[in-house]
């Protein structure tokens, strides 16, 4: 399995080995609706694959990855670490930097981090060295997460780890596989995705945000019960079409339940098939202590 560079909130590398077998055994293109961080798409065998998100920059990440070489990709990671002195403990070890591993290497790299990410924010070139510089600052910040202020501005403070040895053979690994595929990246809400050209051939697969679970694709209204509703809709639609399709979600979480999708199943019971599947990743909430919450995670499809 390949495993995404990104630790992507609510990525489902560990739920893999249930998801894989329920997909269909071919597919001629395969469509990551919500690819995030492309966990699900670059561990799927088809002929075609589309990735698509609502996150340009994450879009644009991607192409910047396919579009490179990894040694170019490479060098102008470490380039972007010298100039602005960050850590490499990899290199190095903590010592160097007066910092322990428990603690880990925050306090070494708060200003240092904090002047690139104001370079990053104000800068208006868009080439695809913002966009290794984007991954940069992703593996630099607080958990490795991606968010961004109303105004359009990374705003996560530093983390405590660094670009690291495991990080860089998970990159690497990334993008042999992606440049191997026949892949096409594109930046479209989900109801604006074009599925005229989709035959029962080809296969959609959708990662929405969850309604009731939190995380930071859910600040600022990001995902609400009207896009919910739209987006169940629209799996309405691939399933008028012949197209078939899959939908990971949650029923239940932390107590709360999703009255819509609970819902609309009951409606459509004979139309959709509920496999429910074992809670697997953990950086879905990082806020949470307990990281064991029963919560109902499922896999919808129409076939």
């Amino acid at each position: 399995m390949i495993q995404s560079p990104l630790n992507y909130t609510g990525g489902k590398f560990r739920l893999l080995p249930q998801l894989l077998p329920l997909f269909p055994d071919k597919i001629e293109t395969f469509v990551d609706l919500f690819c995030g961080g492309c966990n699900v798409g670059i561990n799927v065998n088809a002929s075609r694959h589309m990735y698509n998100d609502a996150n340009r920059h994450l879009i644009c990440l991607y192409n910047a990855l396919k579009n490179n070489s990894k040694e170019i990709t490479l060098k102008t990671i470490y380039s972007i670490i010298e100039k602005y002195d960050l850590s490499l403990s990899s290199k190095y070890g903590y010592d160097y930097y007066g910092c322990e591993s428990g603690r880990g290497l925050s306090a070494y790299n708060k200003d240092k981090y904090f002047r690139m990410r104001v370079d990053f924010n104000s800068r208006t070139d868009r080439d695809d060295d913002y966009y290794i510089l984007f991954y940069v600052l992703i593996v630099y910040s607080f958990n490795n997460q991606i968010r961004f202020n109303r105004s359009g501005e990374f705003n996560l403070p530093v983390g405590k780890r660094d670009f690291n040895k495991k990080m860089e053979s998970k990159l690497l690994s990334f993008i042999d596989t992606l440049q191997s595929q026949n892949s096409h990246f594109s930046c479209f809400d989900f109801d604006d995705f074009d599925v005229s050209a989709l035959t029962e051939r080809d296969f959609v697969y959708l990662d929405p945000p969850y309604l009731i679970t939190c995380a930071t694709y859910n600040e600022q209204d990001g995902w609400n019960q009207d896009k919910e509703k739209q987006l169940l809709a629209f799996m309405e639609k691939l399933s008028d079409l012949n197209i078939k399709c899959a939908l990971s979600n949650v029923l239940a979480s932390k107590g709360k339940e999703n009255s819509i999708l609970i819902e609309w199943l009951r409606a459509h019971a004979d139309r959709y098939t509920v496999h429910p599947l074992t809670y697997g990743y953990a950086n879905s909430s990082y806020h949470t202590k307990d990281k064991s919450d029963s919560a109902q995670e499922t896999l919808i499809t129409n076939y």
